[in-house]
């Protein structure tokens, strides 16, 4: 699996944490920055992140901002992406389950690095289950995004 990893400078030492994890057991890991602490927009970070999601150039992305909601809300408003904010690992593994999300959003000032590295591994660990009333949903949600953006 290819993940795309990006942060704010609230997120920057939880995100080298995670990526570091993550490069330990294998996953091919894409770092987005920021690379320091110095003070930077989320936004950006969550369209780096989004962007390499929605062109395939990574397979999941993960975002960490101070509280996981403006990352979430900016990956959000990319064509395509599926961010939702993770704080626990139920939330984790059933957003993917359910409605395919393709990018998770950490707040490293609410989640310590213990419970941050649980959710990132319920979330990789988790697929799609493709049931009916899933992809039903997910229709919907997708002719949502394909009404406002047109």
């Amino acid at each position: 699996m290819r993940i795309g990893i990006g942060a704010d400078h609230a997120g920057y030492a939880l995100k080298e944490t995670l990526a570091r994890m993550l490069a330990e057991k294998g996953v091919a890991v894409t770092d987005f920055g920021t690379h320091t602490e110095e003070s930077v927009d989320y936004p950006d970070y969550a369209a780096a992140v989004g962007r390499a999601v929605r062109d395939g150039r990574v397979d999941r992305g993960i975002v960490v901002c101070g509280s996981g909601a403006g990352a979430a809300i900016a990956a959000n408003k990319l064509r395509g992406v599926r961010a939702a904010q993770g704080t626990d690992t139920y939330t984790a593994h059933q957003c993917v389950e359910h409605d395919d999300v393709n990018v998770l959003c950490l707040g490293s000032r609410v989640t310590g690095v213990a419970l941050a590295t649980e959710i990132v591994e319920a979330f990789l660990g988790a697929q799609f289950t493709r049931e009916e009333r899933h992809v039903r949903r997910l229709n919907k949600v997708l002719s949502l995004e394909a009404e406002e953006s047109g």
